[in-house]
């Protein structure tokens, strides 16, 4: 239950951070009541899929083409812009989990086996990174013009 609530703590702000970037990339004004909706049933969606027998890591595989198909699905955004904006996303947060996680290694002289085993440091490194999505997200929304993409009624 505990790994649930950490997992949980951690997803959402993520999971809400990549459905708001991926959203306002493709031009959507974002609606957070609906981006809300979005990052929790994806981090559900994410961990039931963590839950099964299979390779790790094909958890993100499926969120990317889960992130795409839910994005099409409620938009009028051509899929390629779609698959564009989802793909950056999640490049982004790769780069970001990377980024911080070094350097938190290379401030703390800690070894990853420690950091990774430690689940309240690990929840830790991974809350700047669902922050900082949210903020590009808020950033790129003003920045870019709507393109006549909203969400579907």
């Amino acid at each position: 239950m505990f790994n649930f609530v950490l997992f949980l703590m951690q997803g959402i702000p993520e999971s809400i951070g990549l459905a708001a970037l991926s959203l306002a990339l493709t031009g959507i004004p974002l609606r957070w009541g609906r981006v809300l909706a979005i990052g929790i049933v994806m981090t559900l969606i994410i961990y039931l899929i963590r839950l099964l027998p299979v390779t790790f890591g094909l958890h993100t595989v499926a969120a990317i083409l889960l992130y795409i198909s839910f994005i099409i699905k409620i938009t009028n955004v051509p899929a390629t812009r779609v698959f564009i904006a989802v793909f950056t996303s999640f490049a982004i947060l790769i780069a970001l989990e990377v980024a911080i996680f070094e350097a938190f290694l290379f401030f703390s002289n800690m070894e990853p086996e420690e950091v990774i085993s430690n689940k309240l440091l690990w929840l830790g490194l991974g809350m700047p990174q669902a922050f900082i999505l949210i903020f590009l997200a808020i950033v790129a929304a003003r920045l870019k013009r709507p393109a006549g993409a909203v969400f579907k009624q």
